[in-house]
């Protein structure tokens, strides 16, 4: 049996690539892994093969641990203390703007769940695979939802659906918002935020994921923070233990509620969205909730995509090389018509990274973004034709569109088939209607204001 994202053996690979991308001297520790018969190349998910001999794993627990204690040439840079990373951004929280407008969150939680759906069947699956299912299907450019309608059966072998998907997320089986990551961590913070207002801590955070999501349904980072609190240790050291993913998205799907509950507050917001952050990521993974959580803020209160970036950017440090991705996309995408040639340059800055890593798909969330010029469909099915992680990318493009365009305006045939329900194993949210997460999200906003 693998377990998959924590056995010591699989997480070497990752942690070597993290090094060389952080800065981080390991050609010594990369020699020594070779030499005793360790593969020096980031483990497949789901992969599976021979249990690694003891003495294999040992020798990979202590190089797992020699990296972490190896300093990073981006150590001053990209500090993970909340007060060290607001010396360098001077983004200081400010009195909320009000309660938010109804409608802007609710259409900031559709447009979170029907951009998520919309690139859930194709998660994982490369740029150029969904042009060839688009185009077999003749729904290229992506303009509506994927199908299996039409398919032929070489497309269907080379590019097969994610499977936990394709039997709630294609058109022809789409009945409501099925359960997914994307919509459980926002609804998860949304309870904490009712149960602790914004007083909870990381532990508060920790001890809530304990309650409600099995070790399973977690992933990457997250999984590991989960080994490292059944282990006794508690935050920080959960994101910081063995966690070769933390610089991936994991956070940045989380720190939406966030933004909705403190309006026109980017940096109040972004102090909230550390909290929670900071329980399985480090550096840029923790900027990638802050930046979230900043764009969505803003997002209720703004008027454009420009805008929103603005905000994003504000809580984070200039310097570091989450800034430059949001910089690059938005750069990339100015002024330029042709969505591929946008994607074209991301990939050829970003395309060496992992697809669930944070730096490639915020340039590529960013890029959406000025796309999409706060248009919904415009911008979700840009971001979801490029490629990476999919339904993350589509719910994080789609909450910052949803809120600028509000619930009244988002086009029919993107809501209508959500049905008004979520589909979760989270206790008390099972089959809630959006509308009703909306009153609820408005009803902490005013509480925190």
């Amino acid at each position: 049996m693998r377990l998959t994202w924590v056995q010591p053996e699989d997480l070497v690979g990752h942690a070597l690539a993290q090094a060389g991308e952080d800065g981080v001297d390991v050609a010594d520790l990369r020699a020594r892994w070779i030499e005793a018969g360790g593969d020096p190349a980031p483990a497949v998910t789901g992969a599976s093969g021979r249990a690694a001999s003891p003495a294999l794993r040992a020798l990979a627990g202590d190089v797992l641990d020699e990296i972490d204690a190896r300093p990073s040439r981006y150590d001053e840079t990209e500090p993970t203390d909340l007060d060290a990373i607001t010396d360098l951004t001077g983004a200081a929280p400010r009195r909320a703007a009000g309660p938010p407008a109804l409608d802007r969150v609710h259409g900031a939680w559709l447009g979170r769940a029907a951009g998520c759906l919309l690139g859930k069947p194709v998660e994982k699956i490369p740029r150029r695979g969904i042009r060839e299912i688009l185009e077999a299907t003749g729904r290229w450019p992506l303009a509506d939802w994927f199908t299996a309608r039409g398919l032929p059966d070489d497309v269907a072998a080379r590019w097969p659906w994610n499977r936990r998907s394709a039997t709630t997320s294609l058109a022809e089986n789409i009945d409501g918002m099925p359960e997914d990551d994307d919509l459980n961590f926002p609804m998860l913070n949304l309870a904490l935020l009712e149960e602790y207002g914004a007083e909870f801590t990381t532990e508060d955070v920790a001890q809530r994921w304990l309650a409600e999501l099995p070790a399973g349904r977690v992933f990457t980072a997250e999984r590991v923070a989960y080994r490292n609190l059944l282990l006794g240790r508690l935050p920080p050291l959960t994101a910081r233990v063995r966690n070769p993913f933390r610089d991936w998205i994991g956070a940045q799907i989380r720190g939406d509620v966030f933004g909705w509950v403190r309006p026109g507050d980017p940096a109040g917001a972004a102090a909230l969205a550390w909290r929670d952050a900071v329980l399985s990521h480090t550096r840029n993974g923790v900027y990638g909730e802050m930046f979230v959580a900043a764009m969505c803020s803003a997002a209720l209160v703004s008027s454009s995509a420009d805008d929103v970036l603005d905000a994003g950017l504000s809580v984070v440090p200039t310097a570091s090389r989450y800034a430059d991705a949001v910089r690059f996309g938005r750069a990339a995408a100015a002024g330029e018509g042709d969505w591929e040639s946008v994607v074209d340059k991301i990939e050829d800055a970003y395309g060496h990274l992992h697809w669930v890593h944070v730096l490639n798909n915020t340039a590529l969330v960013a890029a959406a973004l000025v796309h999409g010029g706060g248009d919904f469909e415009r911008t979700v099915t840009a971001v979801v034709a490029g490629g990476w992680d999919t339904d993350s990318n589509g719910a994080t493009a789609g909450s910052v569109a949803g809120a600028l365009t509000g619930a009244a305006d988002l086009p029919a045939r993107w809501i209508e088939p959500l049905r008004n329900r979520v589909t979760t194993t989270l206790s008390g949210f099972d089959r809630v209607g959006f509308d009703e997460l909306a009153r609820r999200t408005i009803d902490v906003a005013e509480a925190l204001a």
